[in-house]
């Protein structure tokens, strides 16, 4: 007998039944139900079908063009173009010589009307500022007494004229015209058009910064009139044509076409075992595109024979893992239900990714399934669930061609590995970082090898743990249900039950407190036993606090709650307290289920007496009565223990009581008191269904000897005046 990976584990349905044909039709119903839905999910494609290469993979096959075909820029990619060509055409601007000669009109109009207004005012302002505001001019009326000088009115607009007629001609823009413009405009005089240097062109303040030098005033008032007239007077002989422009950049925009390779037919797009390009990528994926517009609705019979072949041996082989390195797990159908429903999970995943992702492989979600079967049952069993939803993904039709089985494969046996024993949520962090890890090892791999880009890795690596993250949550959402489901609890769910403020561990310390340090001591025992022999140490332990739960129906009637003096079984007959005490068994089971009290827990309270008798009263109804009493009115109910656990709480809970009544509870004495326990258990064939080796027992037996006599020390006495007692002390 050996311990199994997982001790404390129970099935609960037919482990007795290995070579009845019946027993395999449900598993190989639950098989054929998988591989329909795999085959559901990722349906047979045209016996055409284009792999689409990751970039830097090496080929496996020549692969040429069916028909022909484009492959089509991306809409970001079309933008870039078109607006990086719209940028080329030079901005237009139209010479308007036209406007100079209004320019020209408008100064002299203005003289005229000043001469007019000056001579009918006789020192009136009101009509020479009328006559400036016909020509949008307001003047102050320092202004007016300035130009009342007809002289001076005169030099005035001789100036602007003089300014207009030097540097006008050559073309002048609008403030703000040439505004964010650099480089080459286009510059249209009637039919002609020249490229010239933007800067080239001069602008209002540039034009009036040199008029400027026309009015030799010193007088700040002229010189401000004089900037007033100048800008007044001011038409654009340069302007910006924004039709023109735009429709020139428009017609570029439409220039670039939409296409980034025209491929022909019979056009080679890459050849076996050549390393694939970033464009032959490309090529691949839109070939695989455009025959997926033209498959037919229905695939051949042949391809779909083929594709249900295919997932169905990856899946039965599955089953045949567990069957054989399992049996406990392929006995039971609830653990089947949850391997299958975590598999399906992992496939409706892989589906989505395959359609929306299906060149990121590093997304299948195989660390779910892997998480949840490590976690329920085992890592190994865990890492061959992982690596063979590796197998069956990568193998489908959408992820060939890219490293999906080798990505997942490491991703998925992280995650299986990871998943040790539970001790808090906090494990969980663990869990995402070794996954992410794992992906980025791989990514690191699969990049240096190929010779991939920096950026590129870092990529993978980002989904990798994007998916890492993903799959501990769902599995962390998924775990309750498929405890509760398979009734196997794991470590998170006994550290729930560990809390000794729980309800019933609550009653136990107040209603029977001496029971509940008798279940502390025997938690300790166990809980080093289990762990000495690689058992499960924290069920063990909680398992030992509940173990005599149903002693809280007759607290008093067990000799650790009693008082010295009072027995409440002087009163009873030996059958009517040898009920009692059978009893505890019973009502701890009630107590545990109302409770909610998970069922590996409750396997405790049923095997920790296993179906040994209850010798003290049995020989008092022996002694005290001619007929021979009914054994089976003496003896628990049972089953004996089926785990390490049990058993070894079993053990504990003997050794405990016994070593109690030592009046010298020496190592010595210690150490006989419990090879004579297990001797006695052996013995009844108490231990028979445990697999526990004798070599474990004799480590459990050194275990509790160290334990219990640490328990029971020496002690010294320390003097009263110290608030120390001795043994012989007594109260004043």
């Amino acid at each position: 007998m050996t311990v199994p990976d997982r001790p404390g584990r129970v099935s609960g349905e037919g482990a007795g039944q290995r070579s009845a044909p019946r027993r395999h039709r449900p598993r190989l119903a639950l098989a054929a139900a998988l591989t329909l839905l795999t085959y559901a999910l990722f349906p047979a494609v045209p016996a055409a079908n284009v792999p689409v290469y990751d970039t830097g993979a090496v080929a496996g096959e020549n692969v040429i063009a069916p028909f022909a075909f484009r492959v089509l820029k991306s809409d970001a990619e079309l933008s870039r173009e078109r607006e990086a060509m719209a940028r080329t055409v030079e901005p237009v601007y139209v010479a308007v010589p036209a406007a100079l000669d209004s320019t020209r009109r408008a100064i002299a109009g203005f003289g005229a009307a000043l001469d007019a207004a000056y001579g009918s005012s006789r020192g009136d302002t009101l009509p020479v500022q009328r006559a400036a505001l016909a020509f949008q001019v307001l003047l102050s009326g320092a202004d007016v007494r300035y130009l009342a000088d007809a002289g001076g009115r005169a030099r005035l607009l001789e100036a602007i004229t003089e300014a207009y007629r030097r540097w006008g001609s050559a073309g002048v823009a609008a403030r703000g015209a040439l505004d964010g413009v650099s480089g080459e405009i286009t510059l249209r005089r009637g039919d002609h058009e020249e490229s010239m240097p933007a800067d080239s062109v001069r602008t209002y303040p540039e034009f009036a910064a040199q008029a400027r030098m026309l009015e030799a005033s010193a007088r700040a008032n002229v010189r401000s009139l004089f900037d007033r007239l100048l800008a007044a007077f001011f038409r654009a002989t340069v302007v910006p044509d924004g039709a023109t422009t735009a429709a020139r950049r428009e017609q570029l925009r439409a220039s670039v076409p939409v296409a980034r390779f025209e491929v022909r037919a019979g056009e080679k797009i890459v050849g076996a075992n050549e390393v694939v390009r970033s464009d032959q990528h490309d090529k691949l994926a839109a070939l695989h595109d455009a025959m997926e517009q033209r498959r037919g609705a229905v695939p051949g019979i042949r391809r779909a024979v083929g594709a249900l072949l295919f997932d169905a041996l990856l899946i039965v082989l599955l089953g045949l893992t567990v069957l054989i390195f399992r049996p406990h797990v392929y006995d039971s159908m609830r653990s089947l239900a949850v391997i299958a429903g975590v598999t399906a999970l992992v496939l409706i995943g892989g589906a989505v990714v395959s359609r929306v992702q299906p060149l990121r492989p590093e997304l299948l979600p195989v660390g779910i399934a892997a998480i949840v079967v490590a976690a329920l049952f085992d890592q190994r069993i865990a890492m061959i669930v992982a690596v063979l939803l590796a197998a069956l993904l990568g193998g489908q039709a959408v992820f060939r061609g890219t490293n999906a089985l080798y990505v997942n494969v490491i991703g998925g046996a992280a995650a299986a590995y990871s998943v040790r024993a539970v001790r808090s949520r906090q494990q969980t962090y663990t869990w995402i970082l070794a996954i992410a890890v794992a992906y980025l090892a791989a990514a690191a791999a699969v990049g240096l090898t190929l010779d991939l880009p920096t950026g590129a890795i870092l990529r993978s690596a980002g989904y990798g743990t994007i998916n890492a993250v993903a799959s501990v949550l769902i599995a962390l959402l998924v775990l309750p249900l498929a405890e509760r489901y398979t009734g196997v609890e794991t470590d998170l769910t006994l550290l729930e039950w560990s809390d000794l403020n729980r309800p019933l561990m609550q009653r136990l310390s107040l209603e029977a407190p001496g029971t509940f340090a008798h279940s502390m001591q025997i938690a300790n025992l166990a809980e080093a036993g289990s762990r000495v022999v690689g058992a499960n140490a924290l069920l063990a332990r909680v398992g030992a606090y509940y173990h005599d739960i149903g002693k809280l129906a007759n607290p008093t009637f067990f000799v650790e709650n009693q008082a010295k003096g009072a027995n409440p079984h002087d009163g009873l007959t030996p059958l009517q307290s040898a009920q009692i005490i059978r009893n505890h068994v019973r009502e701890g089971l009630q107590l545990a289920e109302a409770a909610g009290v998970p069922r590996v827990l409750r396997t405790f309270i049923a095997e920790h007496h296993g179906t040994g008798t209850i010798t003290y009263f049995l020989e008092r109804a022996r002694a005290g009565d001619r007929r021979m009493p009914e054994l089976g009115d003496y003896r628990y109910p049972g089953p004996i223990p089926q785990t390490a656990e049990t058993a070894i709480v079993m053990l504990a809970d003997g050794t405990e009581a016994s070593v109690r009544v030592l009046s010298d509870p020496t190592p010595d004495r210690i150490r006989e008191v419990v090879e004579h326990i297990v001797k006695l258990r052996l013995d009844q064939g108490q231990l028979r269904d445990a697999p526990l080796t004798l070599r474990q027992l004799e480590l459990v037996k050194e275990e509790f000897t160290r334990v219990l006599s640490g328990m029971h020390h020496a002690r010294i006495e320390y003097p009263a005046s110290g608030g120390g007692v001795s043994a012989g002390f007594a109260a004043p």
